[in-house]
């Protein structure tokens, strides 16, 4: 099973072109799926055969006596039917026992988000005066003003970036392309550390140029030493400026997302539209965005009613 295991990732990788944090969860829920067939059957050489529906209600049995939530049981199912839907096709099973299995409920959470004065104190509160602080201020600009995952912001190169026209390219999951608008007051954070970016890849002894080319390594962001930050340098530097500001805890880089969807849709955006500019593969993703603005509607109601 470890040698199917490894088959079906490599299919992931390079055949559907998923991200490497994708096969990486996949590669961790599937060793754990299979480790606990090696218990249950009492062999450490399990085959196909013991991939079943039966032993998959086991394993979410067992998750769910651990503790596991519903999100998390849900998304470990979901590596499984993925990997039973390969095998069958592969010829391996003769029946897909995935599809046998309903995925378990998960409570719904409200996505956590800023409002809009919350976001302009956040946006406020790098120290413009200082190289560093003026890259992070327009790492939280572009954030807020492009609705970008985190991972799409630290693999942005410098060919991604249109300044004139304000628009940017973004590789999304599954290597899927899109364009994204930023506002003007992004576009001058942008330009400042543009500058400063400049400097330190002069002290550092690296020659960049725009030239176009995607093989090229030209990060957008880099650190001091004129590398690419990194996802975890990114989410510490906008979890220290969440602190500072005073906002809310447990703010993220994906809670800048949201607070960026959930705004859009406060000012009458259509769903569809916050769909593209989020990447959503699907609608039913963006329509989250629908409950964090109940509020809103119950406010509107009230003023608009006859009889409110």
């Amino acid at each position: 099973m470890r040698i199917h295991l490894q088959s079906f990732l490599d299919y992931l990788q390079y055949n559907r072109n998923a991200s490497k944090h994708t096969v990486a969860a996949y590669r961790s829920d599937l060793n754990q799926f299979l480790e606990f067939l090696n218990k249950l059957v009492n062999s450490q050489d399990i085959t196909p055969h013991d991939f079943d529906h039966q032993n998959i209600r086991f394993f979410l049995g067992e998750l769910y006596e651990r503790g596991h939530s519903g999100a998390s049981s849900a998304r470990k199912l979901a590596a499984i039917r993925s990997f039973s839907r390969y095998l069958c096709r592969e010829g391996y099973i003769d029946v897909d026992p995935g599809s046998l299995i309903e995925p378990p409920r998960s409570q719904r959470k409200m996505p956590a988000h800023l409002d809009v004065e919350e976001m302009k104190v956040l946006l406020g509160t790098p120290d413009r005066t200082t190289p560093l602080g003026r890259r992070d201020r327009a790492i939280l600009e572009l954030f807020y003003a492009s609705g970008l995952r985190l991972s799409e912001l630290v693999s942005l190169n410098l060919e991604d970036l249109n300044l004139s026209g304000r628009l940017l390219r973004v590789v999304g999951k599954g290597g899927k392309e899109r364009m994204l608008p930023f506002h003007r007051e992004a576009e001058t954070s942008i330009r400042h550390y543009l500058l400063d970016r400049t400097k330190i890849l002069s002290k550092n002894g690296i020659s960049h140029k725009k030239t176009g080319k995607k093989n090229i390594e030209n990060p957008l962001f880099i650190n001091y030493r004129g590398g690419r930050l990194s996802t975890r340098s990114i989410d510490r530097l906008v979890r220290k400026y969440v602190l500072q500001s005073g906002a809310k805890l447990g703010i993220s880089p994906h809670a800048l997302r949201h607070s960026f969807a959930t705004h859009l849709l406060e000012r009458g955006a259509d769903l569809r539209s916050i769909q593209e500019l989020l990447g959503h593969a699907r609608v039913s993703t963006t329509q989250r965005y629908t409950h964090v603005n109940a509020k809103q509607l119950t406010n509107l109601y009230k003023k608009t009613h006859p009889r409110a």
